[in-house]
């Protein structure tokens, strides 16, 4: 059974973009610092080495497709993207080839059809606060991936606020330091029924 992990990179208060955000600076300014650590491709390797699907937001999608092509994240590997969306994109705006799937029924949805293809192996949630937030929210997520980048932004899209779950036990799997992030995983905790 494929294991789902939310993976996402934010600043040491819990922003995920910085504010004002603006079509030329979609993460904000200084915003692209949360993504310095892709660098470190030994990491990066480890960390998509039994990645089997991913699941996005459209306003992930939109603002990532330039740099990620019809590949998608993961670059060669061409592993399935799932897109939750509430429409999809004009087919002319999608690169030919490429691994995208645009979910118009729900972040539920999308996760089946990713474990679906994933044959087992892990299914990534990326990018996206909102998103994130409503798979908290669902129960839908095994693991907890943060990409902690040494700043403060002080504003901006805060990840966890109004996310309403209660109190959610986290098992410590990893934490690595770089000078670029601090890499955290944890285990969603599910209470003994």
């Amino acid at each position: 059974m494929s294991r789902t992990v939310f993976d996402i990179s934010l600043s040491l208060d819990g922003f995920v973009t910085a504010a004002p955000q603006t079509a030329e600076e979609p993460l904000g300014p200084g915003g692209m610092q949360l993504h310095d650590w892709l660098v470190d491709r030994d990491y990066l390797e480890r960390a998509v080495a039994g990645l089997g699907a991913v699941v996005a937001g459209r306003t992930t999608y939109d603002h990532s497709i330039p740099g990620w092509g019809a590949d998608g994240p993961s670059g060669g590997a061409r592993r399935p993207v799932f897109v939750v969306t509430h429409e999809a994109p004009d087919e002319a705006t999608v690169p030919d080839g490429g691994v995208y799937t645009f979910v118009t029924d729900g972040v539920e949805s999308a996760l089946d059809q990713a474990r679906a293809v994933a044959d087992g192996r892990t299914v990534t949630v990326m990018g996206g606060a909102d998103l994130g937030r409503q798979c908290l929210a669902a129960g839908l997520v095994d693991e907890i991936s943060l990409h902690v980048a040494p700043a403060l932004f002080g504003s901006g899209t805060a990840m966890f606020a109004g996310l309403d779950v209660g109190h959610v036990q986290l098992e410590l799997l990893e934490a690595v330091g770089t000078p670029e992030t601090v890499h955290l995983r944890y285990r969603v905790v599910r209470p003994v029924a």
